[in-house]
């Protein structure tokens, strides 16, 4: 499905109707948006907790220390480590 939509002044765009129902959004709906090369995908936020259990973690990570984790992604998003 493609529908067009003109941006105003403020740089707001009215998201059309076939969008809001195709995606299952409506007033007050958190959406996200992604920006890929240079195009921008527009997506329903979904529920936090209902993606409790969805990714699946190898047994070696799991129960650690939420502290270490933080450390540990830091320490590899470092410059000085490249």
């Amino acid at each position: 499905m493609e529908v067009a939509a003109r941006m105003s002044s403020k740089g707001q765009v009215t998201i059309p109707k076939a969008v809001r129902t195709a995606l299952g959004i409506g007033e007050g709906d958190d959406v996200v948006f992604r920006v890929d090369g240079d195009r921008a995908v527009l997506a329903r936020t979904p529920e936090f907790l209902s993606l409790a259990g969805t990714v699946p973690v190898p047994a070696a990570k799991r129960n650690v220390a939420w502290d270490d984790v933080i450390r540990t992604t830091r320490a590899r998003r470092s410059p000085t480590r490249r």
